[in-house]
Parts: structure tokens; sequence; C-alpha cells
């Protein structure tokens, strides 16, 4: 087989099993402390939480971070290593970056706002579904590691919705390439929403941090090193699709 037959194949299916592992794992947990049978955490984490459905939200919180983390580490593993076949796997994992981000956000609105309201009208009436909206604008009004974490999962919402080559045609190479620099404001505003979200032992989000500090840093310090004069450049028209996200 073409080293484009394995990656298709069997790497990019690896990865997605892998990938999506986490979110299974989540999603029957929280089933579990839905319906009281919190004797399946310790079965899958090693112990047991007095708040599962806390440790839920920052397990899906964990999870988004390290796809972050992931899909900025591609460009420069193809940097570094010359591996071009690495770029195939940007979209699907920055994809994944979101759904954990997405699952991170609906838990907290949902198992933690919503379940602690008080709705006299009833879960599906119209007065319900305003009061839970009041409640979570206000959380994310007040709250600051709120507002911060907020803001990093919407600046990922464009990039879900643009990752397609039909979209990189319709908006053009480099505004798509423009766009999915928000890419950054979710890796720096993550790190900081953890931080500011534990209680004493910090030592996870700094680590994190660090990480995108780093990762950052390399592509920094790579368009300086490599940038070339403004009439040598090639037009981002004539670029492939793994060259548009520095």
């Amino acid at each position: 087989m073409t080293e484009n037959q394995i990656t298709r194949r069997l790497l990019k299916p690896a990865v997605f099993l892998a990938a999506v592992t986490p979110a299974v794992i989540v999603i029957y947990l929280t089933w579990a402390a839905y319906n009281g049978n919190q004797s399946a955490w310790p079965a899958l984490t090693g112990n047991l939480s007095a708040n599962p459905l806390e440790d839920i939200t920052h397990r899906t919180g964990d999870w988004a971070l390290r796809f972050l983390c992931i899909t900025l580490a591609v460009t420069p593993l193809r940097r570094l290593t010359g591996w071009n076949g690495a770029i195939r796997f940007r979209r699907m994992l920055g994809l994944f970056a979101f759904s954990y981000g997405t699952l991170h956000f609906l838990t907290w609105a949902i198992l933690d706002r919503y379940m602690s309201l008080t709705l006299p009208s009833g879960v599906m009436s119209l007065t319900a579904v305003r009061i839970f909206a009041a409640s979570v604008v206000d959380d994310i009004y007040k709250r600051t590691f709120i507002t911060i974490g907020f803001t990093a999962f919407i600046a990922m919402v464009p990039l879900a919705l643009t990752s397609t080559a039909g979209m990189i045609r319709r908006l053009g190479g480099r505004r798509w390439q423009m766009l999915h620099r928000l890419i950054y404001v979710s890796a720096v505003a993550a790190p900081i929403h953890y931080v500011l979200s534990v209680k004493s032992d910090i030592r996870s989000p700094l680590t994190y941090g660090l990480i995108v500090a780093f990762l950052l840093g390399f592509r920094a310090y790579w368009a300086r090193m490599h940038a070339k004069p403004a009439r040598a450049r090639t037009p981002v028209t004539e670029r492939g699709i793994g060259d548009l996200i520095p």
C-alpha cells in the first residue's frame, strides 16, 4: 500500500477510535452518575470522587485542552520531521478539540446550571428556557474563569464550521487563514480558564500552559527564521491546505 492508503485505511481509523474512546467513557459515566450508579466510576478511574459530575466536567475540559495542544503540535511535528502526512490528521484532531469543548460546555450548562434551577413552569416551557438562558449568561458575565472558558469555546466554533475544503474555497485562502488563527485565542484562553478554575493544585493547568507557550513560541521562531522576502512569497491561492495555518 502507498503512504496515502496506509494513512487513510489504517492510521486515521486508529486515531479516530483512540480519540473517541474518552468521549464514550465520559458519556457512560454521566449516565451512571445521573442514575446514582457511582460504582462504575472507580472501575474506570481507579478512585471514587465525592462529586462525579464535577469530575466529568473536568475530564471533558482536560480532553478539549489536550486535543488543542495535539492540534497545535501537528505543524511543529511536520516542520521538524519532514513528515507532511501529519497534516492529514489536523482537521480531525481540531474537530475533536471542539467536540470535547462542546461536551465540557454542555456538562456545565446542563448538569450544573440547569439541574440546579427551580423551574415552576416545567422543564420544557418557554419560561424555563428563559430562566436557564439567564442563569448561563449571568454565570458567564460574573465569573471570570467561566468568561475566559466560554471565550475559548466560542473561538473554536467558526473553526469547526469552516473546517471543510469547500469553506476554504468559499472564503478564499487568505481570509480562511486569518479566521483560523482563532485557534491561538482558544489555546491561550483554555489554560488560563483551567488555572482560575482550580482551587489549590495548579500544576496540571500550568503544565498545559507551558506546552501551549512552547508550541506557539516554536511557530513564532520558525516564522521569523524562515520568513521569505515579499517578492518570493507563494500566493495563498497556490498553497496546499497544509500550508494555510502557520
